[in-house]
């Protein structure tokens, strides 16, 4: 009766509703106090003050046209400061015809997709992988490629790479810093990519695109070096978002940006500034490009973060769970002290701790922590932890 692909799609789906039920039930029964939700990626902090000034102007704007149709690549202004804010920080000489603005990096993922992709050609995916790939892959009629990083660093594996591109290898997708581990790739290990790809590019006669998917640039630790993929690739499409950095997810607002070393771009360009109309977007929201162009140096205290994760690592690790120390973005990708990281999350809800299974990432083993909540909230969980692990006999 209704689309069979999409019904079947439901039961992945089971498991995350299941989440929202349990924990819903246990606020129900404890309270909002006294459980500890870790599920979801939703920043506990409001945008940055100049933020929140640039919405109030626009907002209370009487300028003519403001909120009318646009060309559906965006304004042409706001796509310029994002061709400079970009050029100066990667050193690609870029201009408001490679920039489009979108609804948030899930539209400009889709829409990028749609428009490189013919039916059966296959896009590489680094596991572990934000979950949402798989669809965004399956909506241009293309082909997921799984493709595991280094065990217990979550690095970029490039002979499995190497390995997996084939003459239907269109893209790769690249997160870095990434969800759902906080890793940063290594600059060694993306110019060994690179020499990687240039190599099966001349066996096949092929051009292969990197897409960078970038919302977490902005959330970088300890001094970090963050590389410039827009630098490190010539075919590189970056796709981004303000939502985690002017913590800013409910105002769907991004930019996807295509590199001036792509051969022929100018097609390129006008195909995905047609699919952002004819998938449904029409335009990123008016006011809110407005807001963006005038911050595109703002972010979010990285401090504010730093401070969650250096007190949820320090403790659960001290207890005797395994895990990466994030570079970036807001999560920990904890192992699970037994193989069935689903049975892990049941027992966790036992102490009140909602965390989400490593397998809905393409990682079974691992769980995922997302602390971008109330430090307080932190400080409450940690006992939880201390008795989760006392179950597994971790201590």
């Amino acid at each position: 009766m209704f689309n069979q692909k999409i019904v079947e799609s439901l039961g992945k789906s089971s498991m995350i509703r299941a989440m929202f039920e349990a924990g819903a039930k246990l606020k129900a029964q404890y309270g909002d106090e006294n459980v500890f939700d870790f599920s979801l990626g939703n920043p506990d902090i409001e945008p940055p003050a100049q933020v929140q000034e640039s919405i109030r102007k626009y907002a209370n704007s009487e300028t003519p046209g403001l909120h009318h149709y646009m060309n559906n690549a965006g304004y042409q202004d706001v796509r310029a400061k994002v061709a400079e804010h970009l050029e100066k920080k990667s050193g690609i000489p870029l201009t408001h015809q490679n920039i489009l603005m979108v609804c948030g990096a899930a539209a400009g993922m889709n829409v990028a997709l749609k428009a490189l992709l013919n039916p059966g050609e296959e896009v590489i995916v680094l596991s572990p992988f934000f979950v949402e790939y798989l669809s965004y892959i399956e909506n241009a009629d293309g082909k997921p490629v799984i493709v595991k990083t280094e065990k217990d660093t979550f690095q970029i594996d490039v002979e499995a790479v190497k390995d997996s591109i084939t003459p239907k290898t269109k893209a790769i997708i690249l997160n870095s810093p990434n969800n759902p581990t906080g890793v940063i790739y290594s600059k060694e290990s993306l110019e060994r990519m690179r020499e990687a790809i240039r190599e099966k590019e001349k066996e096949f006669g092929t051009n292969i695109f990197i897409l960078s998917d970038e919302p977490y640039v902005s959330i970088v630790y300890d001094g970090i070096e963050l590389p410039n993929m827009l630098t490190v690739f010539e075919n590189c499409i970056v796709i981004n978002s303000f939502s985690k950095s002017h913590a800013l997810p409910g105002e769907r607002i991004g930019y996807v940006a295509a590199s001036s070393r792509i051969d022929d771009v100018e097609t390129l360009m006008a195909a995905m500034i047609t699919l952002n109309r004819t998938l449904g977007f029409v335009n990123a929201p008016a006011l809110f490009q407005k807001v963006v162009a005038e911050n595109l140096d703002v972010a979010v205290d990285t401090a504010f973060y730093q401070e969650k994760r250096d007190m949820l690592y320090n403790h659960i690790t001290s207890v005797g769970f395994e895990c990466v120390k994030p570079e970036g973005a807001f999560y920990l990708f904890m192992k699970s002290p037994v193989e069935d990281d689903v049975a892990f999350c049941e027992t966790a809800q036992k102490y009140n701790l909602l965390i989400v299974p490593g397998s809905g990432f393409g990682c079974p083993g691992y769980v995922r922590i997302a602390y971008c909540y109330d430090t307080a909230m932190i400080k409450r969980s940690l006992p939880a932890f201390t008795n989760l692990a006392k179950e597994y006999g971790l201590i």
